[in-house]
């Protein structure tokens, strides 16, 4: 087994679960694999005790919460999601870019499912969103995105109801404060422009750790036969270690651009720069081949931005594929679908590093994540400040100071939206 292989990772699983198996999906290893079946077994039954358990603290609550109106709002670009109460209790998110294109599942599919509905019973709806209602149908972010945004608008009422923090109805507080790093593209740029707008963002802000891409993947091109400055991957990896010395955290992403040998030639070059981890060396949803890396280097390997589902979790972690849970808020269905990933992997000694996407709150969300979880990483992903959104907090001023962004402490998410902006919305209709 690897369990001292790296030197961040606990040996000891933290936490004692029942080992019950409910019917999941097969128990299957691979060629080389550390464990016995029974072990295997034994591993797999954790992971699923861990997805099947209530995360919801319902005692919380002493009366049915039950949803009156489901509203998607719309101003400009701004996307907006306002979830009532028949007791009149009120929350409110703010949606991920890509509603813009995904609204029609929004109206036709979750709001009517949802209205209605106790939302103590949150953790239960979700389960039946994806497992009897709609995931034969539509998967990834086609649900998982609109389905976050309105579990971010009940998760702010509830919490508003019970005069907590959202964080603190599925979890405990383990980060008040969460550092971050600078995330950065630029990949599709001669190497000298490159960095010197990673240079750029970095200054920016107040912050002691960066992740780069490495590699070639952009969406943005028409080429369909470009493939990157050659050997510029080689270049930038050292020079930015000379430039930031030991004192910054170092990170590279390669967005699934390599295969398994290639992806283990760049990890050898990370591991010389003491790089501190390598995220997607390989395509997201190819299991062998993400733990064919993994065994090969030491430097850990992160993965899960793209997963959909609790499948390649489960089995990455069962089989000891990675070293870093990625799930995203937004594309995996919303925080309580997370947090089941960060526990799962916690379970193992794996830590916990979500992706963040989308512009508006994303960082809001995706640091309330970070707080509950007990296995969080070092740094957590950050793209800036910029939003459309009016608002203001009065638990934190939501910058980054000394590296870090405090986590808000009011009740719900924490924020309270300008009424004006709010009014300006109107509600979306098919």
């Amino acid at each position: 087994m690897r369990t001292n292989r790296r030197k961040f990772i606990s040996t000891a699983a933290a936490g004692s679960l029942a080992a019950a198996t409910i019917p999941f999906s097969a128990c299957s290893s691979v060629a080389g694999s550390p464990f016995s079946p029974s072990e295997l077994k034994s591993r797999y039954a954790k992971l699923d005790e861990i997805i099947k358990t209530p995360l919801l603290k319902k005692d919380l609550f002493t009366e049915p919460v039950i949803i009156d109106t489901l509203e998607l709002l719309r101003y400009g670009r701004s996307y907006l999601c306002r979830v009532r109460s028949r007791d009149g209790a009120e929350g409110i998110s703010v949606a991920h870019s890509g509603i813009s294109t995904l609204f029609p599942i929004f109206l036709r599919n979750l709001q009517p499912f949802f209205t209605g509905q106790d939302a103590r019973e949150l953790d239960l709806i979700l389960e039946r969103v994806y497992i009897y209602n709609f995931n034969f149908r539509y998967n990834g972010i086609t649900l998982g995105l609109p389905l976050a945004t309105i579990e971010f608008a009940i998760l702010d009422m509830l919490g508003r109801i019970a005069g907590k923090p959202s964080g603190e109805l599925i979890g405990e507080v383990h980060n008040p404060e969460v550092a971050v790093y600078v995330a950065t593209e630029f990949r599709e740029k001669p190497l000298e422009e490159h960095f010197e707008l990673i240079k750029e963002a970095v200054s920016e802000y107040d912050a002691n750790a960066l992740k780069v891409k490495v590699g070639y993947q952009y969406s943005g091109t028409k080429d369909l036969h470009y493939r990157g400055v050659p050997g510029k991957t080689e270049k930038l990896i050292p020079l930015l270690r000379e430039t930031y010395g030991t004192g910054v955290s170092l990170y590279a992403d390669s967005n699934g651009y390599y295969d398994v040998d290639e992806a283990i030639r760049v990890g050898r070059l990370l591991e010389e720069y003491k790089y501190s981890y390598f995220e997607e060396p390989v395509m997201y949803d190819h299991f062998e081949d993400i733990k064919a890396v993994t065994d090969a280097l030491t430097i850990p390997i992160a993965n899960g931005e793209q997963d959909q589902s609790f499948v390649n979790f489960r089995w990455l972690i069962a089989n000891d594929g990675l070293d870093i849970v990625q799930p995203d808020n937004y594309y995996f269905g919303g925080m309580i679908r997370s947090m089941k990933v960060a526990l799962m992997a916690h379970a193992f000694g794996k830590e916990f590093i979500p992706h963040m996407s989308g512009g508006g709150l994303g960082f809001l969300y995706n640091s309330i994540i970070v707080s509950i979880a007990p296995n969080a990483g070092a740094h957590h992903e950050f793209k800036g400040l910029d939003t459309n959104v009016i608002f203001e907090c009065p638990t934190s001023p939501l910058k980054v100071v000394n590296g870090k962004i405090k986590v808000p402490t009011g009740p719900g998410m924490g924020v309270n939206f300008d009424p004006d902006f709010v009014s300006k919305h109107e509600i979306v209709k098919m």
